[in-house]
């Protein structure tokens, strides 16, 4: 039966009230229930302006969409919705605490915030004693966008000439494909997509991880009657909302742009006087096209000779055609030159004359804000070591050109980021933590899988418990993320880390220091004329170049206005390109003199007959959102994406354990044998921690780690494995 009796009742009465009092009950401004504005703070170019529901308990509710924003236009995705889950959960870090056992043990004990602080500071001294001041090395990076929270650890770096720190994880590759042809990082207004006729979605499954893309594209459809074409590697949610999918190969990308562009010569579609306008070499490139016909890209691509002349048939007749490039080209070893090859393709076409027409990637390059204050940029010093952050296993493991021939790293502050589970060369990674000799300190909101080879760890606040300013590099947008809730009496921002540790450090009279969060933000918006309560009054700022900036109408961003199709590889300036001293990364000798597919990615042998790509799961971001309840039952469990021809071939059946490996490792899954994969394709969704794999190991056991060219990057979607039953 179920039923209890009086005295049960009471006890469960008992226990949901210790279970409300342990978790982050917030209290400030008690009284009528109200709607206020935020920004979500998580790796995601649409950075949605939020309306956030606080009870007159003074906690946080519900979160919507900011029907206000031109951008976010009221639709924001489900697991942001939820987020009172995660500021909530009973299982989030409350309290400092210090490791008592061998490192992994999950032997805790509890340290003051004072006692902690203190151990930090010793243990960077004794590390800068014994090797230098580049033994120590502070890594972070996008577990919150917000510019106070997460950039104030490079002012301590660079007062305290700790090691640099180069961030090639994510967006390199991408970047600087774009840069290379268009030489600027903007865009066409992303809002124009709405204004189109064919919206193409290219390397990005927006509907998981770029709600707000599907919202204007969607509009176009409805409104327009516009067509909607997506290109990805596997049949995903984006996918099922398409006029036209085209499933290719991954790595591929660039074989199809040089097929579209071919074929816009042949049957007339280029417009000629565009390009004499606009772009460097015409001439060449059409007669470096002259081979690279759709049966050419068949072969390379997977895709139908019919697929590829219909798709460049589209765009080739729709003149307001918005190229929607993505951050899939970042994750492939050949993705700057997909990339530029993608990109080149509205500038064969004049595609960039319309409004709903042209090639969007990011507005990164538009807002204009001065972080100098923020990062202590005044006293950096160029000659320090930069430290390339995707190469982390290796520099813990000790090897001297990852080192760049230096010290070892024998101290780290990490925030924002959880490299033993999001890292490449996982296993790599794990035996660096475990050294004896390497102290760790983490400041985090749960006890991920770096906090747990960690020797201390901090309890880190969440976005709507402190200050902070936010850009949409999706968008056009800076935002404001004010503090709504109060935080746990036990939990820090990261601001506060940071001052704290510049104080026992030594540095805290330094240029940038002792501001609170309000200051830095302050500082950062003299080119807007305003400070933070006005930014906190208008909410947000449109930044948004007008039309002929973003449209590029006066020409591209080089000194002589034109578009490169024949990029400089290795001479051209780029968003994020690594120090001078650290050269050119990877074959870059390799690359292309014009638009091409290169395989300068993991194709398949005989040993290894698989491709396999680690594609975002809809409901995790990152290694964000997986320790809600709520996330994991919709995803169900880490599985690969198998199809049927090659489950069969391997006697593979549904649900099965299979194992997957390569020279890096390998680890076992459940099998998921769908046709939404091409054959010799795996695809693995999500970034689930280590622990909720079969053998405690997670998917980037099976990632390389090797600098991407031209200006390095991590190819998490580009990794050669075999394939078997357990």
């Amino acid at each position: 039966m179920n039923c209890c009796d009086g005295r049960m009742i009471c006890l469960l009465a008992v226990r949901a009230l210790q279970y409300t009092k342990a978790m982050n009950v917030a209290t400030p401004n008690l009284g009528k229930p109200r709607t206020v504005h935020s920004a979500c703070p998580h790796d995601c170019p649409s950075t949605c302006a939020l309306d956030v529901e606080i009870g007159a308990d003074g906690r946080m509710g519900r979160i919507k969409g900011s029907a206000d924003n031109s951008y976010t236009a009221g639709v924001i995705c489900a697991k942001v919705a939820r987020y009172a889950e995660r500021l909530y959960h009973p299982d989030r870090l409350m309290k400092p605490l210090v490791r008592k056992g061998g490192k992994g043990s999950g032997e805790w004990g509890d340290i003051s915030w004072d006692a902690a602080l203190d151990a930090i500071a010793e243990n960077f001294v004794k590390a800068e004693q014994a090797h230098g001041a580049e033994a120590v090395w502070p890594y972070y990076y996008a577990g919150t966008m917000g510019l106070v929270q997460r950039d104030s650890i490079e002012r301590l770096r660079h007062a305290k000439r700790y090691s640099g720190f180069f961030d090639s994880i994510c967006t390199n590759t991408a970047w600087t494909g774009f840069v290379m042809g268009a030489g600027a990082l903007r865009g066409p207004d992303p809002r124009e997509m709405a204004a189109s006729d064919c919206v193409v979605i290219w390397g990005t499954n927006a509907v998981a991880t770029q709600v707000n893309v599907m919202t204007h594209a969607v509009r176009a459809r409805k409104e327009r009657g516009a067509k909607i074409v997506v290109i990805d590697i596997y049949d995903n949610p984006t996918m099922k909302q398409a006029d036209l999918a085209l499933k290719l190969r991954p790595g591929t990308d660039a074989a199809l742009a040089c097929a579209v562009m071919h074929v816009a010569f042949r049957d007339g579609y280029a417009d000629r006087a565009y390009m004499a306008k606009y772009a460097d070499d015409p001439a060449g490139l059409e007669a470096h096209l002259a081979t690279r016909t759709p049966q050419w890209a068949a072969g390379i691509t997977g895709l139908g000779v019919a697929e590829i002349e219909a798709f460049a048939a589209l765009v080739g007749q729709t003149k307001k055609s918005f190229f929607r490039l993505g951050y899939g080209f970042t994750r492939s070893r050949n993705g700057a030159v997909a990339m530029h090859a993608a990109l080149s393709i509205a500038t064969v076409l004049g595609s960039w004359q319309y409004e709903g027409g042209g090639a969007f990637h990011s507005n990164s390059g538009i807002f204009r804000l001065r972080k100098s204050d923020l990062m202590g940029l005044s006293y950096a010093d160029p000659d320090i070591r930069a430290l390339d952050q995707s190469q982390i296993g290796r520099i813990l493991t000790g090897d001297a050109v990852a080192l760049r021939h230096g010290g070892p790293v024998t101290a780290m502050l990490i925030q924002n980021t959880n490299p033993v589970n999001v890292a490449p060369e996982q296993r790599l990674v794990k035996q660096g933590f475990l050294r004896d000799d390497l102290f760790v300190a983490v400041h985090e909101q749960f006890m991920t899988d770096t906090a747990k080879l960690a020797d201390i760890v901090l309890p880190a606040t969440m976005f709507v418990e402190h200050d902070d300013i936010y850009r949409g590099g999706g968008q056009q947008h800076i935002l404001l993320g004010p503090k709504l809730v109060e935080p746990p009496a036990t939990v820090r921002t990261n601001l506060f880390v940071i001052e704290e540790l510049a104080k026992r450090l030594g540095v805290a009279d330094k240029p940038g220091f002792g501001l609170t969060e309000q200051e830095h933000i302050t500082r950062m918006l003299p080119a807007y004329d305003m400070d933070f309560d006005g930014l906190k009054e208008e909410k947000w700022i449109d930044c948004q170049p007008d039309f002929e900036t973003a449209h590029f109408v006066k020409g591209f961003g080089f000194p002589d206005g034109k578009f490169r199709f024949r990029p400089d590889w290795t001479g051209t300036p780029a968003p994020n390109r690594p120090p001078r001293a650290l050269g050119a990364f990877g074959p870059h000798e390799a690359l292309p003199k014009f638009p091409d597919h290169v395989e300068i990615i993991e194709t398949p042998d005989a040993d290894h007959p698989f491709r396999l790509a680690t594609s975002p799961a809809r409901t995790f971001l990152n290694s964000s959102f997986t320790e809600m309840k709520s996330s994991r039952e919709r995803e169900g469990r880490p599985e690969v994406m198998i199809h049927p021809e090659d489950a069969r071939a391997n006697a593979i059946a549904e649900g099965d354990v299979v194992q997957l490996g390569n020279a890096r490792g390998d680890i076992r899954l459940h099998a998921k044998v769908t046709d939404a994969v091409k054959p010799g394709v795996l695809i693995a969704e999500g970034i689930w921690p280590n622990s909720a794999h079969l053998d405690g190991e997670g998917i980037n056991v099976l990632t390389g780690a090797d600098p991407v060219a031209p200006y390095g990057g991590a190819a998490f979607h580009d990794n050669r494995v075999w394939l078997r039953r357990t």
